[in-house]
């Protein structure tokens, strides 16, 4: 009678398979891990043409980093205005909070990334805005 050879599992594909799941969840982890910018399809504001003349910019809808730099005013009817360092604290722009976003707690040294409108006046007024 002839004798079957054992089927067996090579070592070398343990070690393949181990490498490829190595491979994968390093991958993923990078890919899921990387910081993508909100509003990343939105212009960043030019803060040298906005210092100039904000009202050329008026209606526009413009993305911005900054810290909270401290709070300059509150209404109940409008919002709140904070002073906002942009630009590695070069400038400083005022941005109105409006009362959409009351319920958050915003504090002087945290960084958001804001999406902002320039009203018809040139003041800058949060549409949304994100903590960085």
């Amino acid at each position: 009678m002839a004798r079957r050879g054992k089927s067996t599992i090579k070592p070398i594909w343990f070690i393949l398979a181990g490498i490829l799941l190595v491979a994968a969840i390093l991958g993923s982890r990078l890919f899921l891990s990387s910081t993508s910018t909100p509003y990343r399809t939105t212009p960043l504001l030019d803060v040298g043409a906005y210092m100039d003349n904000a009202n050329s910019l008026r209606g526009n809808v413009y993305r911005i980093e900054g810290e909270v730099s401290e709070a300059l005013a509150w209404s109940p009817s409008s919002g709140r205005l904070f002073a906002v360092t942009v630009d590695s604290g070069d400038d400083v722009l005022p941005i109105l909070v409006t009362t959409e976003f009351n319920s958050m707690n915003i504090q002087k040294g945290q960084v958001f990334v804001f999406l902002l409108e320039v009203d018809d006046k040139g003041i800058l007024r949060t549409k949304e805005l994100t903590k960085a």
